[in-house]
């Protein structure tokens, strides 16, 4: 069987390090995309080389349009084709009230959150559609269930971020579903990764559990079987569509 090739940005450790091991046991070749922590890469790399596939590591700050060209460059030197793209590097701030927000905070969090998805996805397009001579392919965008949740008192950024995010996933699909591409989104709830910890409060994530539904926390591996499903051609006729992955939240 010819293995497709997946491309996941912010793989180095989290929701991303899940997606592009289990994109390996599913057969995928991947390209692991990371900003700072090559350590987490080279494990997420090991592990996904232990599921048979091959596995490059690309370091990029995907927050700077140089950074997104270089992703794609060396992307481009390692593999013949891009099938899968996992659109998920992000970032996160301390909680804060928007009347205390910097313009600094502000295009930090929208140059990683927003705009680099943005030109992630654009290249992606330029090697998957058929109108540019490629084969399709499939997307997933990673929000977050602060996109509906607006985050008051936290980081309404983020929340906003995210939810342009949702528009990106639903516009994308429209411009490319007869293009041989298909585009979804994920919007995790409280899913147990570092990311909180980025945001300085490790512990959310447990806190707030009794605020779900299903009274529990979720994994990042939970969150990556849904990416992986989006992806695969099981979800063949689903584009268009963000899912929360939220315990009911």
């Amino acid at each position: 069987m010819t293995r497709k090739t997946a491309l996941v940005t912010g793989a180095s450790t989290g929701i991303g390090a899940a997606a592009a091991v289990l994109l390996a046991k599913a057969g995928y070749d991947v390209a692991i995309g990371y900003r700072s922590d090559e350590k987490g890469a080279a494990e997420v790399a090991n592990r996904a080389e232990a599921a048979g596939a091959k596995a490059v590591l690309i370091q990029a700050d995907l927050s700077r349009p140089e950074g997104v060209e270089k992703l794609f460059t060396e992307f481009d030197a390692a593999f013949a084709a891009l099938d899968a793209l996992v659109n998920n590097a992000g970032v996160v701030d301390v909680a804060t009230r928007v009347e205390d927000m910097t313009a600094e905070r502000l295009n930090r969090m929208f140059d990683t959150n927003l705009i680099g998805p943005f030109l992630v996805a654009g290249q992606a397009v330029r090697r998957m559609s058929t109108k540019h001579g490629g084969s399709g392919g499939a997307i997933v965008n990673i929000s977050s269930a602060a996109a509906r949740l607006a985050s008051a008192n936290l980081y309404v950024d983020y929340a906003a971020s995210k939810a342009g995010i949702d528009i990106l996933t639903r516009g994308l699909a429209d411009e490319v579903a007869a293009e041989g591409i298909r585009v979804n989104g994920i919007r995790p709830g409280l899913i147990i990764t570092p990311i909180h910890g980025k945001g300085g409060d490790p512990e959310r994530a447990e806190r707030l559990a009794y605020m779900v539904p299903m009274k529990r926390t979720g994994t990042a591996e939970e969150v990556g079987e849904a990416i992986v499903w989006l992806l695969s051609d099981k979800a063949s006729y689903v584009t268009g569509t963000t899912m929360d992955v939220s315990g009911g939240r």
